[in-house]
């Protein structure tokens, strides 16, 4: 017993340590939950017929308790912690993927721009299930030795087995490890005369500098108008957010507004020392924007700053606060949620405990026909909002509804193209194709503009593509399929080989002319 109060003791005393500017309130009388859980981990540990690990005891239990309440709130471990970090604050050597864990598998959330990883063609959505040989899914691995296999000096190999969607055999690829630069702007670049286009991948510890960076250059080159970028944007540091958001609005204008039942309103306001307060400004979305990427969007769309365009996004409104633990662990506690400065709440709907089905929730809207139709959308009036300058009606409920909806297009790329891309064709054949022409591609190119204008793709090319599809019984199934792949299958390969011989500027600048969701936003642009 008199370990038992020691052990209360101490909890109480880190607990305190871990806020100390909150007030909290810590039962310790003989019917606490927290005596209740302290006695069960002392029986199991001083009582059970086998031998335990004392710290995965407490480990597992502070996951399980966590998992029962939102689907963000969540615990690392102190090498967890650290590595958590990485992406967003300095480099790295590993191969260059930013996931998730779904059901004990890696899932590819997306991968970092000219890392390891994008260029040996792994994409978004694969699950890594084996690391050189040795499973990764399905058995339980702790996600430090997930990390422990996968991270490694620069320039080693590693052998990646994963599986693909559409795709029956699991595919392979040999990834060569490298310094993996933290970079969250994608492309910055003047897309029409007069108008900017910067697309921001995350939000990170960099993140405003280089937007700001890109900023200036833009302006020097003409720019007046601008088109924000922000699909597939999965968040980051809310201050980077709030930051860039500030560019754009005049002083005291609310950016967002965080309030839980627990901790009071905060407010963040504009300071009105931005250098973007005017000119027009489109926001590109889809709904793989989420967190502090809709901060961004709702600020813009709510003070009538800025139209959105795309699709509806994720809906990722909880304010997480880290608590850092003694051993360096840390507990990410969802304390509040965001509001845009209308009054709509960010999150989408949740059941606490349901970490699936809140998962397949983008499943279930591309079921539903709403990726497709904005006539499949259909909200309460209880959802209806008004906007603060010009009182444009916006809608809550989760997410950011665009101003201007644009459908998925699931006809842009036919099936045979998919498959090419899935299972790895497309990006063997550039990679092989740009190591063999390299040298011959820049002398000839000596500018970006010049390629751009005057570049075929070379017909032995698209013809390597095929025939490396017809190996693996990737065929178009008639000859109006391969008329429609062609196009858009040249397209791309001319996207893939700027970016090798330049950087991801000169590949958006190719991509960006077919995409239907930045063509609404040059349109929009023109009409505003």
């Amino acid at each position: 017993m008199k370990r038992n109060i020691y052990c209360l003791i101490s909890l109480a005393m880190a607990m305190f340590a871990i806020g100390a500017s909150a007030q909290l309130q810590v039962r310790m009388d003989k019917d606490s939950p927290m005596r209740k859980l302290q006695l069960a981990e002392m029986l199991v540990t001083n009582f059970y017929v086998d031998s335990v690990d004392e710290n995965k005891l407490v480990e597992d239990a502070i996951r399980g308790m966590l998992d029962k309440l939102d689907p963000h709130s969540s615990y690392t471990t102190p090498k967890e912690t650290k590595q958590m970090n990485e992406s967003l604050q300095g480099n790295f050597d590993g191969i260059g993927v930013q996931f998730n864990m779904v059901e004990d598998t890696l899932l590819v959330i997306q991968t970092i721009a000219k890392g390891p990883s994008q260029k040996a063609g792994i994409v978004a959505g694969d699950r890594i299930v084996a690391v050189n040989d040795t499973a990764i899914s399905g058995v339980k691995m702790p996600r430090d030795q997930i990390m422990m296999r996968l991270r490694g000096p620069k320039g080693t190999m590693v052998k990646l087995s994963v599986v693909r969607r559409e795709v029956a055999d699991t595919l392979t690829f040999n990834v060569k490890r490298d310094k993996i630069p933290v970079k969250s702007l994608d492309a910055s670049y003047i897309i029409r005369p007069g108008v900017g286009y910067i697309r921001i991948g995350s939000f990170g510890a960099t993140t405003y500098d280089e937007f700001m960076t890109a900023v200036n250059k833009l302006k020097a080159a003409g720019m007046k108008d601008l088109i924000l970028d922000l699909q597939d944007n999965g968040g980051g540091y809310l201050q980077a957010a709030v930051k860039i958001a500030n560019e754009f609005l005049p002083k005291d204008d609310i950016i967002v507004y965080a309030n839980g039942l627990k901790s009071s309103r905060m407010d963040y306001r504009a300071n009105g020392s931005g250098k973007l307060l005017d000119g027009k400004v489109v926001v590109l979305v889809n709904e793989f924007t989420a967190s502090a990427s809709e901060i961004v969007s709702g600020a813009m769309q709510d003070n009538d700053r800025g139209m959105v365009v795309g699709r509806r996004t994720f809906g990722k409104g909880l304010v997480q606060r880290p608590f850092d633990m003694p051993d360096g662990s840390m507990i990410r506690l969802t304390i509040a949620h965001y509001y845009t400065p209308t009054g709509r709440c960010i999150q989408k709907p949740y059941k606490k405990g349901d970490q699936k089905d809140y998962a397949m929730e983008l499943d279930k809207r591309l079921k539903h026909g709403e990726l497709m139709n904005a006539d499949s959308i259909h909200f309460a009036d209880s959802l209806k909002f008004y906007t603060l300058r010009k009182h444009r009606v916006v809608y809550g409920g989760g997410g950011i509804m665009p101003d201007y909806f644009v459908p998925l297009d699931t006809m842009t790329y036919t099936k045979y193209h998919r498959q090419l891309v899935a299972k790895g064709m497309v990006t063997d054949a550039v990679l092989r194709f740009i190591d063999n022409n390299r040298k011959s591609l820049k002398r000839k190119y000596t500018d970006f503009s010049k390629f751009e204008a005057e570049y075929q793709v070379p017909e032995s090319l698209i013809a390597d593509i095929r025939e490396r599809g017809e190996k693996k019984d990737v065929k178009p199934k008639d000859d109006e399929e391969l008329k429609l792949t062609l196009p858009r299958l040249a397209n791309q390969v001319k996207a893939l080989v700027a970016r090798d011989i330049w950087d991801m500027d000169e590949y958006f600048q190719i991509v960006n002319e077919t995409s239907d969701i930045v063509k609404k936003g040059l349109e929009t642009i023109e009409k505003m």
